[in-house]
């Protein structure tokens, strides 16, 4: 499965308006940085309620696929357009994170 192939099984949002088709090889549940950072692998979904600038760090670092944001919480306009430029994507996505992860 790739990302655009799971933005229309979940019924997601992209808010980086990214159109990139990344693999996907797993999915990682977390709010705490530190422990995404050692934790989330190459190609994984990243399901998170945090929305500061360090997701995408972590994402990048990570080479995870995507950052799916749960619960329709709003991620601020700055983290967006630096996901933009890392070329990373963010979803919305008005499910909680276990509605997602059981869905993946």
């Amino acid at each position: 499965m790739n990302t655009l192939e799971l933005e229309k099984i979940l019924d997601l949002k992209c808010i980086t308006q990214n159109n990139l088709a990344k693999n996907i090889s797993g999915c990682y549940i977390s709010d705490l940085l530190s422990l995404a950072m050692g934790r989330v692998g190459e190609e994984n979904v990243w399901i998170t309620v945090q929305t500061n600038v360090n997701i995408v760090a972590i994402a990048s670092l990570t080479e995870a696929a995507c950052i799916i944001v749960p619960e329709d919480i709003k991620v601020p306009e700055d983290v967006v357009n630096k996901a933009k430029e890392e070329d990373i994507i963010i979803f919305s996505s008005s499910k909680t994170a276990y509605e997602i992860a059981k869905l993946i």
